[in-house]
């Protein structure tokens, strides 16, 4: 066994053995069948990838996956006290809709990346990760981040122009009403 497989095998342990909403149902598991429950968490993630490239639904999954939890541990920040949580989860949130957006203008060539959904899962599992500097973090910052500063400015008279526009429209479309309804 070589040492870099034993040392993640042994984090991987420690990890599993922290409180977590997860670990009574992992003693549990270990108990009953016997199989300590690192080597448990290896046989689900091998068979949930597996599903992931095969089975039906993995779509559906992996949006649940990159959404459900996000959602949950955002609304957990918003009723905690502390602002760290909350920058937390806005910082994922940001990273997760530019990747819809460029997903969703790459959707033709993404239907030939084999894989795809389970790639996907592991990047938006990777963003949300309990890690210091995850996904989410890391493209915030080096790519993001740089590219709204860099274009602010633009963005802002774009957005300006956008509302006066609108809040012209809804003033005509207003004015039209009332004098229809006087007629």
């Amino acid at each position: 066994m070589s040492a870099t497989y034993a040392s993640f095998m042994e984090k991987l342990d420690k990890i599993l053995h922290q409180k977590s909403i997860i670990t009574p149902y992992l003693e549990k598991a270990e108990q009953l069948t016997g199989v300590k429950r690192v080597h448990l968490a290896l046989g689900f993630g091998v068979i949930w990838a597996l599903y992931m490239i095969l089975g039906k639904g993995a779509e559906l999954i992996c949006n649940a996956i990159g959404f459900g939890y996000p959602a949950y541990a955002s609304m957990i920040a918003l009723e905690s006290d502390t602002k760290i949580d909350d920058t937390k989860w806005l910082t994922y949130w940001v990273t997760f809709a530019a990747f819809s957006l460029l997903e969703f203008f790459s959707e033709i060539i993404l239907d030939f990346v084999p894989f795809y959904w389970l790639m996907k899962c592991i990047f938006l599992i990777w963003c949300f990760a309990p890690i210091s500097n995850n996904g989410s973090q890391f493209l915030y910052h080096r790519v993001i981040r740089p590219v709204f500063l860099k274009n602010r400015k633009s963005i802002d008279d774009v957005l300006n122009k956008a509302t006066t526009s609108a809040a012209g429209l809804a003033k005509d479309a207003a004015g039209k009403l009332i004098s229809g309804k006087s007629e």
